[in-house]
């Protein structure tokens, strides 16, 4: 989801490595949980997370659409899946603390230069004290108690969060984003705080999806017929998606093989 924004409004203004220190440990969280909640349809998932979720639940892409886990959505022309939010019904479960003042918004960015994915929380929800649970929503796994019943398998973006990617030219820098998390946070090694085992095969990946998506779009612009735009769709969505993963096995040759597969219909600009 593309924003144009200045990195300056929305970072400390540097850009980071994966082996440059930062401030967004947040020293486990306490149980806060405020990044969990209120994320409308806005956490976008791709083919790794799915893996992950497979490896983690024993479920794929089909399993968690229909247990209402994941939706759809349309993002820049493209269907991804998203996690998808649910409604907070006692007390307990909803958020513990206030979510700044109207019209302030969440964000894991993921666009390119100056383009951020921009998580919104309405007026409606911002600055209220949540103890009441009424209206609030959060992510399908976390437990009454605000932690992440997942957290081992969580996707990529909530790994990312508070940091975001800075995509220029044929790669990306993080950055650290300025007001998004108010909880207390400590320096830490940017490869140490996502937590991904072979960063730098991940760190390519995400390149490399980005451009399928990104080229995706484009091919739509240029085409103008809807008909291709569904046919193109639907064929990725399956390709990368709907397809189960194995989580027994690694992901990345899996991932490679869908995606010889895909360039034999769809051929890299």
């Amino acid at each position: 989801m593309k924003r144009y924004v200045s990195l300056e409004e929305i970072s400390d203004g540097k850009l980071y490595t994966a082996n440059d220190m930062v401030r967004a440990d947040c020293l486990g969280c306490n149980g806060c949980s405020k990044c969990c909640h209120a994320m409308g349809d806005t956490i976008l998932l791709d083919p790794c997370d799915i893996w992950r979720f497979q490896k983690g639940l024993g479920k794929g892409a089909q399993e968690l659409l229909a247990e209402g886990k994941i939706a759809l959505r349309v993002v820049d022309g493209v269907i991804v899946p998203h996690m998808k939010m649910q409604p907070v019904s006692e007390p307990g479960q909803a958020l513990r603390h206030p979510i700044g003042g109207p019209g302030q918004a969440l964000s894991r960015p993921i666009g390119g230069p100056g383009q951020v994915l921009r998580h919104p929380v309405t007026d409606q929800k911002a600055g209220q004290e949540a103890s009441a649970g009424e209206g609030e929503e959060k992510c399908p796994f976390l437990d009454d108690e605000g932690w992440c019943t997942i957290h081992e398998h969580r996707p990529g973006l909530c790994r990312l969060f508070p940091l975001g990617r800075y995509y220029e030219g044929e790669g990306f820098r993080y950055f650290l984003q300025k007001s998004e998390c108010d909880h207390p946070k400590a320096k830490v090694k940017v490869s140490q705080w996502l937590g991904i085992p072979e960063l730098a095969k991940y760190e390519a990946y995400v390149l490399t999806w980005h451009r399928i998506q990104k080229q995706a779009e484009e091919l739509q612009k240029e085409n103008g017929d809807e008909a291709f735009a569904r046919n193109l769709n639907m064929f990725l969505l399956k390709t990368f998606f709907l397809l189960p993963y194995d989580g027994e096995s690694a992901f990345y040759p899996q991932f490679e093989r869908r995606l010889e597969e895909y360039r034999k219909i769809v051929p890299e600009a």
